[in-house]
């Protein structure tokens, strides 16, 4: 029996069939809106995921009929030097487009918003923020282009390294396998520093400036309200842009392809652009896709260890 409502002391009447119909025609027509997108998802996705799962299980070249071999794909990454080699330099790349364009672009938010914003225009503020992030908007093969120009033997830092009389520092930045590497991290600190600028400093806009202000009376400087303030008020945008610089850092293609195609004797491979020259160029499509798969799974319980992080932190910080 219905529970009778407090206010009035009657029991609510049941809905009808005629209402009950309307409300599962309403919820079938909820479900319609979601059709095209999962059609597409369908598609684009799933669908080329399932393929390429398949494909790792077999061995082809692209041509003729694709032969099962089993598991015999993924025991051969395991004994394969190269696929190693490119999962170290994905550690590489991690620290060049999360660790230290996260805590750059974080101290350059804080110092933009907090200083630069209380003592100069807004105009300002906007010109410093537009021009650190130029670099996100430029196309990749564009950049790439840009800085093996600057950067092979009788490029522009050679060059400027001549004029200001410091030639024994020429260099081939990105033909020695000892300084490639690292300068193609340097790069890429160079493209995405901007996008974790951006998101602080947009994350900024919401904090109560009485909080700095109380602060300020307190007589705490600039370092003490950014680690007590700063900090704590935009954890939830921090774990959002780490998490989507690891997933770019970790299928990074595009910079590697345009500044050094993953050599010298792969010291700058990563595996993305494995898979790509295994699949495209040696017409090895099985393993290309096995490496895929890998990097796939892997990105994958990356997320997953992510979000539970930061359910876990928002759940400590909603019971303290």
């Amino acid at each position: 029996m219905a529970a009778p409502d407090t206010l009035t002391g009657r029991s609510p009447t049941p809905p009808s069939a005629a209402q009950c119909r309307r409300r599962g025609r309403g919820d079938a027509a909820y479900w319609l809106f979601l059709l095209p997108g999962a059609v597409l998802f369908a598609l684009v996705i799933a669908g080329p995921l399932v393929y390429t799962g398949y494909l790792s299980l077999t061995r082809w070249s692209g041509v003729g009929d694709p032969t099962f071999v089993g598991l015999d794909n993924y025991q051969r990454l395991l004994d394969d030097a190269v696929f190693w080699t490119s999962f170290r330099n994905t550690l590489a790349m991690i620290v060049a487009m999360v660790v230290a364009p996260t805590l750059t672009g974080l101290v350059l938010a804080a110092v933009l918003f907090d200083v630069i914003g209380r003592r100069f225009r807004p105009r300002t503020v906007a010109a410093l923020r537009a021009a650190f992030y130029l670099p996100q908007v430029l196309p990749v093969v564009v950049a790439g282009i840009l800085w093996g120009w600057i950067l092979r033997p009788d490029g522009t830092l050679n060059g400027l390294l001549d004029t200001v009389g410091l030639g024994a520092l020429r260099h081939d930045w990105l033909g020695d396998p000892d300084t490639a590497l690292p300068t193609v991290m340097a790069v890429m600190i160079w493209v995405q520093i901007g996008y974790p600028l951006v998101v602080f400093m947009a994350a900024l806009q919401r904090v109560d400036p009485e909080l700095y202000e109380a602060a300020e009376l307190d007589g705490a400087g600039w370092w003490h309200r950014f680690r007590a303030i700063t900090l704590p008020q935009i954890r939830p945008e921090t774990f959002v842009v780490a998490l989507t610089c690891t997933i770019a850092a970790m299928k990074v293609f595009g910079p590697i392809y345009a500044l050094t195609r993953g050599g010298p004797e792969n010291a700058t491979n990563v595996p993305a652009y494995f898979a790509y020259y295994t699949f495209f160029k040696k017409l090895q499509v099985g393993y290309g896709s096995a490496i895929s798969v890998v990097l796939t799974l892997i990105i994958v319980v990356v997320a997953v260890l992510f979000i539970r992080a930061q359910y876990r932190t928002e759940r400590r910080e909603g019971n303290a």
